[in-house]
């Protein structure tokens, strides 16, 4: 099953996503994908198959995503606290998610031909080695494409990538590149990944659970939040649009919200350490994913 199908629309969903699309449309969207064991259980079948689904789903959505002009997606694919499920069941993810990034890598031509950039944020330690080797090729293979961005949150939780993140600044802070009235909320955001993302918009979580699971905590401070009852494998394009459509009723009062209190950049001492810090932070996690790819 490939990560990105064909548009596969009919006319009348054509023809509805042109309407909803005359209004504000998000640019940065994030899925809690929820459901899936729910939905093996409804099906009486293995809970592999469920999140097997669950992947086929997520394939049609970033298609639809990438019709609606969405050009950033962060899906939560497995947290920190899933490890804790019984042993069979994780070896199970993380079999299904070798297969599915080596079906990624196999499909070079069609993330190219689509412009898709691919970023799996998590904690990297977590993850076993063979897997870590497919995430970093991903990476590495899809880096400079700029027309959509897919973030894949695997072995994430927001509490470990803050944590992740005080830890550079603290190093950062140790080795001398940065001085402690540097730190900022910017600075803050900006180390928490390797590829910067735009402002989440909408958050979506599926199945009827109304909390976040420690998702995008710190990115999610003025998003959209939608909750459905639907069970995520049975997500649908109308469900995408109702999504949508929820956010543009609460697009108004949101624009309301945000302001900015930014000052022009004057290029001062402490701007340029900040600048300084992310350039040689991010340079350093590129150099550890090509080793990691063994490209060095």
């Amino acid at each position: 099953m490939a990560w990105i199908r064909k548009d596969e629309r009919t006319w009348v969903q054509k023809l509805c996503a042109n309407v909803l699309s005359q209004g504000p449309l998000p640019k940065h969207v994030g899925f809690i994908l929820d459901g899936n064991r729910r939905f093996a259980k409804k099906l009486s079948v293995e809970k592999i198959e469920g999140h097997s689904k669950g992947f086929e789903k997520l394939a049609d959505t970033l298609r639809w995503c990438l019709d609606f002009g969405i050009r950033e997606v962060t899906v939560y694919v497995f947290s920190i606290e899933n490890f804790k499920r019984p042993p069979e069941e994780v070896d199970g993810l993380m079999k299904l998610a070798t297969e599915k990034f080596t079906k990624l890598l196999e499909e070079k031509d069609k993330l190219m031909e689509e412009g898709v950039c691919v970023q799996i944020i998590g904690d990297w330690s977590l993850v076993p080695p063979n897997l870590r080797k497919l995430m970093a090729k991903a990476m590495v293979m899809t880096r400079h494409n700029r027309r959509a961005k897919l973030n894949v949150a695997f072995a994430y939780t927001s509490r470990n990538e803050i944590a992740r993140a005080v830890e550079s600044l603290h190093w950062g802070i140790k080795n001398g590149d940065l001085l402690l009235e540097d730190f900022s909320e910017d600075l803050f955001a900006q180390s928490f990944q390797i590829l910067p993302s735009q402002p989440l918009d909408l958050l979506i979580r599926t199945s009827g659970e109304t909390r976040l699971s420690d998702f995008l905590l710190w990115q999610s401070s003025e998003s959209v939040i939608c909750f459905d009852d639907v069970l995520w494998p049975e997500f649908t394009f109308w469900h995408l649009m109702a999504t949508i459509f929820h956010y543009q009723i609460n697009y108004l009062s949101m624009k309301k919200l945000k302001f900015s209190d930014k000052t022009v950049s004057r290029n001062s001492d402490r701007e340029i350490r900040q600048k300084n810090f992310i350039e040689k932070l991010r340079n350093d996690k590129w150099n550890m994913l090509e080793n990691e790819a063994g490209l060095m």
